[in-house]
């Protein structure tokens, strides 16, 4: 018995260092929990409707705000309406009279916009051609790198003067294509060899 009773005891003695274990753990898990994240499933539900009815109440209000906009635009062009059922035939006339000069006028205008569209339209056009004819015409030359140290005219000035285009012409034995130069030096080569001759 006593040993049952020491069993016992022992048993109850785990059994109590568990609970507390748990205790500690379950406490420990709730504080991190806590710490971990403010926001729990339930708070995230309620703040996303929330949001929703928020969002719906905005959307309701800039609808009202939209129409309150397109009402006071619609008066202002328009004009109030006028009262028709309580008017007289000569009202009535006015009414209409007045109704035409507007309607009259707003035809006009509108005319005028048209036409001004159109010939904006045409400048335009006319702009894109003229553009489209100039890419085609001119074409980028591709630059050549040059060394700023060295002297491309002196190069090209040393092959000039290298160059002599009498050199390169062929010589002809006929007398109609020599030049009038040579001409003289011949004629004076002919009269030294003949003076000479005749001493």
């Amino acid at each position: 018995m006593a040993d049952d009773e020491a069993k016992k005891a022992k048993q109850a003695e785990i059994d109590r260092k568990r609970a507390e274990v748990r205790k500690r753990m379950e406490e420990a898990s709730k504080a991190k929990k806590a710490k971990k994240g403010f926001m729990t499933p339930e708070r995230k539900k309620k703040l996303r409707l929330l949001l929703r009815k928020k969002a719906a109440e905005e959307l309701k209000k800039e609808q009202e705000r939209k129409a309150a906009e397109r009402r006071r635009i619609i008066e202002e062009r328009c004009g109030k309406p006028k009262n028709v059922e309580d008017a007289n035939e000569a009202e009535l006339q006015t009414i209409c009279q007045m109704y035409w000069h507007r309607i009259y006028n707003l035809e006009g205008d509108k005319y005028e916009l048209e036409r001004a569209i159109e010939i904006r339209k045409m400048e335009i056009s006319d702009l894109n051609s003229q553009v489209n004819d100039l890419r085609g015409k001119f074409v980028k030359p591709t630059l050549k790198k040059v060394s700023k140290y060295e002297n491309k005219f002196a190069k090209l000035q040393k092959k000039a003067a290298e160059f002599n285009f009498r050199n390169q012409l062929k010589v002809v034995k006929k007398k109609e294509f020599t030049l009038e130069e040579e001409d003289k030096e011949a004629k004076k080569a002919e009269k030294a060899d003949w003076a000479i001759g005749k001493k």
